[in-house]
């Protein structure tokens, strides 16, 4: 098997599910996240766009429903021993097996949890999943069961994460040396996520984001690719992800010459970092780190410029995003804990001149406060 963990990790983590399966009063827990089922088992696949459920009785028991396809890659990649097959067809109906697997397993009138929250878990197949288990058991939402335990990472997960961040690195090197007047912003994606893949790295959970010109404004990926102009910007955000595992970035670069706007917007937004990283420790409520950065920007005049939350959570993420919970957002109760690991983004945009500055970087909460996993200056670098 393909694991890339040791048995005692896994052993761990499914004793701590199955503890919290138990003080909520669950039987048993449905899968639908394939975060969850990598975490849980070391299942690796992107095989959730279709109906997959892993199954997980509070007797330790793991089932997993899938298709053919799935079923060498479970097998190669995890340490699901039970794994049925559901087969494709005009008229399958894959809940409804599924129902007869619970049964099996003694699951009528039990009170079953449900990762509704999944990307998986389609408004469709969660209709078929309802239709079939209606009067057979209980379904209740336990969306952030998994996720619960998944954001405090163990010793054995950072390992991952800062090999994530040495990558993340090497692709921000990278971006700045091929960034410059004249430069294609297809051979800087390509050298940044080249970089990765020949440093054993993997695919993100969501596209590379990369912007010039008004494009700079923009937080998220689109189609097309410009050549920059000898004066321009240039916004990048990236996460280098290893076993799955990810470090975000994010940086604005002044081509050729940077304005006094954005001089004055980057020493808002270090003011900003500096404060948010002031804000991460243990025992705080991650909403404090939010209303830092708020703190910070409004009183600079930026209000109109900023966004509504300044990052998140990172960790083994699948498509459709690298993004994990929790979010830094006002007032999220959140307590932070020593091993979360945090994207924190200081994202400025300034619609009325067409100026953007963002800059951003993965942290790890400590004893005592939080570390930055990268090294790589913040300054204002001009190309």
């Amino acid at each position: 098997m393909a694991l890339h963990f040791y048995a005692a990790e896994f052993k761990t983590r499914k004793e701590q599910a199955i503890e919290k399966l138990k003080k909520r009063g669950l039987d048993g827990l449905l899968m639908f996240r394939q975060e969850s089922m990598y975490y849980l088992t070391g299942y690796d696949s992107f095989g959730y766009v279709f109906f997959q459920c892993l199954y997980l009785g509070t007797n330790g028991h793991f089932m997993l429903l899938t298709r053919s396809p799935d079923l060498r890659q479970a097998r190669h990649t995890s340490i699901i021993e039970d794994i049925r097959i559901w087969v494709d067809s005009a008229d399958a109906d894959p809940a409804d097996q599924l129902k007869e697997i619970l049964n099996e397993f003694e699951c009528k009138e039990k009170r079953l949890g449900v990762e509704y929250d999944a990307y998986g878990l389609t408004a469709k197949n969660g209709k078929l999943l309802e239709n079939a288990l209606q009067g057979f058991c209980t379904l209740e939402d336990a969306s952030d069961l998994v996720s619960q335990l998944r954001v405090v990472k163990s010793e054995a997960e950072m390992v991952y994460v800062r090999k994530a961040a040495e990558l993340a690195d090497h692709a921000y090197d990278e971006a700045y040396r091929l960034a410059s007047a004249g430069a294609d912003e297809g051979d800087i994606l390509a050298a940044m996520q080249g970089i990765i893949f020949s440093g054993g790295g993997d695919y993100p959970g969501n596209e590379f984001i990369i912007g010039s010109g008004k494009d700079a404004l923009l937080c998220r990926y689109k189609s097309g690719r410009r050549k920059l102009d000898a004066q321009d910007q240039l916004t990048l955000e990236w996460a280098a992800a290893y076993r799955h595992y990810h470090a975000a970035m994010m940086r604005t670069i002044p081509i050729g010459n940077a304005t006094s706007r954005h001089q004055e917007m980057h020493k808002v937004c270090m003011d900003a970092m500096q404060a948010c990283k002031a804000a991460l420790r243990p025992g705080s409520p991650i909403g404090e780190v939010f209303d830092a950065y708020a703190t910070a920007c409004d009183a600079a005049g930026m209000r109109e410029h900023r966004l509504n939350a300044t990052g998140y959570s990172l960790g083994t993420t699948f498509a459709p995003n690298w993004m994990d919970w929790p979010m830094f957002y006002h007032a999220n109760p959140v307590i932070a804990q020593p091993n979360m690991v945090f994207f924190l983004h200081m994202i400025l945009m300034d619609s009325i001149s067409n100026h953007a500055i963002c800059f951003g970087h993965t942290v790890v909460v400590t004893a005592t406060g939080c570390e930055s996993l990268s090294d790589r200056s913040m300054d204002l670098i001009i190309k």
